[in-house]
């Protein structure tokens, strides 16, 4: 099975501009393909996460990959899939994202002996001078095939700022830059980037005669539709000071039966073969399978003692030893009232529930214990001791559970 092959085997791969040439591109490691990240936030998470272990695929058959860290169309925002406009950052901001993104990329894609480069899109979009630009590259952007592109279409009855409309333009703008400096001939991204990338192909073309492709990626979502990566305490970060190695963990392993075989062939790197094995399991039998996953997907991005961590505090949760590498919630001196704390303030303070309401509903269900005994009563208080040295796991139903200590 080519590497193209199994792309499309692992239902990872939605739309190209010309699928025998970038098949044949792919298969001959003659790709020097390239994928754009806006650092938007401080983290990476999980919706970046398929892009990068596709990069590694892709680099497996010997082709170059390029992450483009957008320093300047961070600037102004992309209006795919947004129902606002993004709030506005500093370039001191983006430049720090940017720092972060480098640090839990190298983790994933290999970036020695020239095999993959990172480039920053501020370092030519920021000295734009802006009629030049206008006459040299808007010249050849269409209006009316713009306001086509579903990104844009989505957009126009809340509300589309200029500045958003020329997202676009920059986007195309960056594929002809990597096209003249590094060669890059297909731009990858996710199928909601579709008419952006279409853009960069049109405009080479124009600019300089040449062919060039574009190739998008399913979106990871749920069987529901719903995109992956959403917890109730936000999104599924990749940088551990954000989300755990442990939550990381159990976010994977608690994934619904009906997403496991899917997930596992779109972003772990677990053979087909053996995935195949998998299918046709249901309900307890599928609870390995989940296992499996989260530690494939964790090591990918933690590393391996980081999972084999994980997976013991997840499988051994009250054994000796195993509690310190569960994600810990310090309790200060002034969450305690006459050394006293409430088991709806000890639930929200430890993440386990939105509100002292949805705590006293966990309680009535019968699913919080604290320590060794399930609390019955929604008026419960522990005394500040409780807390004392290794601290208290504290359990919300079968699959939540963090260690509170006090600060």
């Amino acid at each position: 099975m080519t590497v193209f092959e199994e792309l499309k085997a692992r239902g990872l791969l939605a739309q190209c501009t010309n699928e025998e040439e970038v098949k044949r591109l792919i298969d001959n490691g003659e790709a020097i393909f390239y994928i754009g990240f806006d650092p938007t936030a401080d983290s990476l998470h999980v919706g970046h996460l398929m892009q990068l272990i596709i990069m590694r695929h892709l680099q497996r058959a010997g082709n170059k990959a390029i992450a483009l860290l957008g320093g300047g169309t961070a600037m102004v925002g992309d209006p795919s899939g947004r129902t606002d406009m993004r709030s506005m950052m500093t370039q001191e901001t983006i430049q720090n994202n940017i720092a972060k993104f480098r640090v839990q990329m190298s983790k994933i894609v290999d970036f020695t002996n020239d095999r993959a480069i990172m480039v920053d899109n501020a370092d030519w979009l920021l000295k734009l001078n802006y009629v030049e630009f206008l006459r040299d590259i808007g010249v050849h952007f269409s209006v009316n095939r713009m306001l086509t592109a579903e990104c844009v279409k989505s957009r126009l009855e809340r509300g589309l700022t200029f500045l958003e409309f020329n997202y676009m333009l920059m986007q195309g703008y960056d594929y002809y830059v990597l096209n003249q400096r590094y060669g890059a001939n297909i731009q990858s991204g996710g199928d909601d980037q579709w008419s952006n990338i279409l853009a960069g192909t049109d405009l080479i073309r124009r600019k300089t005669g040449r062919d060039v492709h574009g190739v998008t990626f399913a979106l990871l979502l749920t069987s529901e539709g719903k995109k992956m990566g959403k917890t109730m305490g936000g999104a599924v970060w990749l940088d551990p000071e954000k989300t755990s190695p442990y939550e990381f963990y159990q976010y994977w392993r608690n994934i619904d039966d009906a997403d496991v075989i899917r997930t596992m062939k779109m972003v772990t790197y677990v053979p087909l073969e053996e995935i195949a094995t998998f299918e046709g399991l249901s309900g307890a039998e599928l609870n390995p399978v989940k296992a499996r996953l989260a530690f494939e997907v964790t090591k990918i991005v933690h590393g391996e003692e980081e999972a084999k961590k994980a997976q013991d505090a997840a499988t051994g949760v009250f054994s000796a030893g195993a509690a310190e590498n569960m994600p810990t919630v310090e309790l200060p001196q002034d969450a305690f009232t006459d050394g006293k704390i409430s088991v709806g303030d000890l639930l929200v303070r430890a993440q386990l529930a939105a509100s002292k309401g949805e705590a006293r509903r966990l309680v009535d269900q019968g699913g919080v214990v604290v320590g060794d005994g399930k609390v019955t009563s929604a008026t419960a208080q522990f005394e500040s001791s409780l807390f004392a040295g290794d601290g208290v796991i504290v359990r919300k139903g079968k699959k939540g559970f963090k260690r509170v200590i006090l600060a």
